[in-house]
């Protein structure tokens, strides 16, 4: 690994333990000043952001590619000693 990615992840890292601290640090203080009117207002735009963030996510394009893997093992059946009965898909046949 190149010495400039690893200043850009430490970077990187750094950064994002700034943002915690700073909204550990909001949150305290709006707590503390008995704000909490305003806490549940940014809570509930947290939330909405979030949601926003997994409705946009392309989850198509995951599970094309998942379908590229061979046989995944059964979790069940690999703690129970059986063998598992799942079809297996091959990566160069057509879904129906």
């Amino acid at each position: 690994m190149s010495q400039r990615i690893k200043s850009n992840t430490k970077r990187r890292r750094g950064f994002t333990y700034l943002w915690i601290f700073g909204l550990a640090l909001l949150v305290f203080l709006l707590i503390y000043f008995e704000q909490t009117s305003l806490l549940y207002i940014l809570a509930t735009l947290g939330v909405t952001a979030l949601l926003v963030v997994v409705a946009a996510a392309d989850l198509g394009r995951a599970e094309l590619s998942s379908e590229v893997t061979t046989q995944q093992p059964d979790a069940q059946a690999l703690g129970s000693g059986i063998s598992s009965r799942a079809p297996v898909r091959t990566p160069g046949k057509a879904r129906k």
